[in-house]
């Protein structure tokens, strides 16, 4: 695919679809043991329909940290892809799990950041936006492309369809999240809905309308990717809450739908067993840096300090 297409295709259908929620892998986390002992099912949705390896990562390498419950990174991917497009990673974020330290963190790294692309693709050593790693060169070249970006080891990725992501707020039963403005969706809905500023409950498709706006919020896009980081952890709460049998069908169902990841069932199992702890306490960072156009085109620059920070944040948490 060529760059052109893909600038021309993201014009034609908007930008809202940057919504992390790929911290199912969190979800996991927190409320797998329903997973494992509840939901007879849930091995085989893991296994058959959400299992994919990729080549960028050594997988006995990462089996090796979890028997040793050393620290892992795992990126995050939300993903567009609809029939017909290779689709863009719109959403990154590398998540740390620390269990020794009882402590986790999530990084997002926006989607326009200009950066080199790696991977085994004709577009490989060129600079280009980081979310068009995807589209060139799909799981793998993302996973690279982050990997030199930040100079950092990833040992998993789960990757989500964001079209997905109100189905899961409904299989959880909806979510609650502290609102910071007010603000009337006149886009979304038909009718239109009203985002209360004070403590809200979101069902699916209200959480949609809640994540993608970015134009009412005066810190734009840095707005919109912190109440991307509030759905993922009501999301997580609400999860780890869940105790029907009925529910779980339903998450799986869509996980099954809309997700894929290197963790099998085994590891999501020792994952939920021995790396609880690390959701004890989470932090969360927006990378930042500079908006420029080089050739019409929109990119965020991020400075080489602004890098080895976010570098070394990752590596305290893996030491």
């Amino acid at each position: 695919m060529k760059r052109s297409d893909i600038h021309k295709k993201k014009r034609k259908r908007g930008k809202w679809w940057k919504i992390p929620l790929l911290l199912i892998a969190l979800l996991i986390v927190g409320g797998g043991g329903y997973l494992y002992t509840i939901y007879a099912g849930a091995k085989s949705t893991v296994d058959d329909e959400m299992h994919q390896k990729v080549t960028a990562i050594d997988h006995e390498a990462a089996k090796e940290k979890i028997s040793q419950q050393e620290p892992l990174n795992i990126l995050l991917m939300g993903v567009d892809e609809r029939k017909g497009d290779s689709g863009r990673s719109d959403a990154l974020m590398v998540l740390s799990l620390d269990p020794a330290n009882n402590r986790s963190q999530l990084i997002s790294i926006p989607r326009d950041t200009r950066t080199k692309l790696v991977g085994d693709d004709p577009m490989s050593g060129t600079m280009d936006k980081i979310n068009h790693a995807y589209a060139f060169g799909g799981k793998d070249m993302t996973i690279s492309t982050v990997e030199n970006f930040l100079d950092i080891e990833l040992d998993y990725y789960v990757q989500m369809n964001m079209q997905g992501l109100s189905e899961m707020v409904d299989a959880v039963g909806g979510i609650t999240v502290n609102n910071q403005l007010d603000w009337y969706d006149k886009g979304y809905y038909k009718k239109g809905y009203h985002y209360e500023k004070g403590q809200i409950t979101l069902n699916g498709p209200q959480t949609m309308g809640y994540v993608r706006m970015r134009y009412q919020d005066p810190k734009g896009d840095a707005g919109r990717n912190e109440r991307q980081r509030q759905v993922i952890q009501a999301i997580i709460d609400k999860g780890a809450s869940i105790s029907s049998v009925s529910r779980i069908g339903d998450i799986m169902d869509v996980l099954g739908n809309n997700v894929t990841t290197n963790m099998n069932f085994s590891v999501m199992k020792d994952i939920m067993l021995n790396y609880r702890s690390a959701q004890q306490n989470m932090k969360t960072y927006q990378m930042t840096g500079n908006g420029t156009r080089i050739n019409g085109t929109y990119y965020l620059q991020v400075s080489d300090q602004e890098v080895q920070k976010v570098h070394n944040m990752i590596k305290e948490y893996s030491s």
